[in-house]
């Protein structure tokens, strides 16, 4: 049930935020010059997928955890972008595509091996990692990676359709301070 609620949300989401998308990427041209950033993340069992965002950091930024990335790397059009979570639209094709649901724990990078061990511990890989969840909208970020693992699988164990909703309008509306940088 929650897969057809994903698709369907995430479809007729691109559909209605295209000219909203095709804004960021024009002003994205200017600000970075490549408005769109794809990079390899850890799926559902652990495969790997391309996740796909806005670019907020300038290109010749490495490629590590937003916590562990520094601040001057973000653009000014970065930093709207990630405080209204403009930023993460592009997902919803990963979501169209069966990468990723609307719900779930956000998905971390392969080098992330610390919070790798603890969520695999949790079985959180089990599931679709997410656009927006129970971390996300308690502040708890990629730099606690047990605590994250936790609240990730309290989420999995609890999620139904209530919170499901709960999370996401508690993500449009505000909650959440989006990814941390240090």
């Amino acid at each position: 049930m929650i897969r057809v609620i994903d698709f369907l949300a995430a479809f007729f989401g691109l559909v209605l935020l295209w000219p909203v998308l095709l804004v960021v990427i024009i002003i994205g041209m200017f600000d970075t010059g490549s408005p769109i950033f794809v990079q390899t993340r850890v799926g559902r069992n652990k495969k790997p997928f391309k996740l796909i965002k806005f670019r907020t950091m300038s290109v010749e930024t490495k490629s590590v955890a937003s916590h562990l990335a520094s601040n001057a790397s973000i653009t000014r059009f970065g930093y709207f972008l990630r405080k209204t979570k403009v930023d993460e639209l592009p997902q919803l094709i990963n979501v169209v595509k069966g990468e990723m649901s609307l719900v779930g724990p956000r998905p971390n990078l392969f080098n992330q091996e610390e919070l790798i061990k603890e969520r695999d511990a949790l079985g959180v890989y089990d599931v679709l990692p997410g656009v927006t969840g129970l971390a996300q909208v308690q502040n708890i970020d990629m730099s606690t990676p047990a605590l994250l693992a936790k609240i990730d699988k309290q989420m999995i164990d609890s999620l139904n359709i209530k919170y499901y909703f709960k999370y996401i309008m508690m993500t449009v509306t505000g909650s959440g301070s989006g990814d941390a940088i240090k």
